[in-house]
């Protein structure tokens, strides 16, 4: 059972890279709403979501002239890697 969880754990967190990686992707290449790096996009962000909404409320966005900096991902990351060290995975 406790493989399960780390896997799980793992998985979010590559899941979590990955979601990153495209927000990059889908803001600066311009893709149109059908292309399938914009499903995968979705289909992520529709998961990670949830989970990103309660840090976003305790720690908002910075603001850095025109853009904002979300630290919620960076600090979802760390909170699983904290539950895998604690857990020993």
């Amino acid at each position: 059972m406790l493989d399960l969880v780390c896997n799980l754990i793992t998985l979010a967190f590559f899941a979590i890279i990955v979601w990153i990686v495209l927000s990059y992707v889908v803001s600066f290449g311009r893709l149109p709403w059908g292309h399938p790096i914009r499903r995968v996009y979705d289909l992520l962000a529709r998961g990670i979501d949830p989970v990103l909404r309660p840090i976003r409320r305790v720690i908002p966005p910075l603001r850095l002239g025109g853009m904002a900096l979300d630290l919620s991902p960076i600090i979802l990351i760390v909170g699983l890697r904290i539950i895998q060290s604690i857990i020993g995975c």
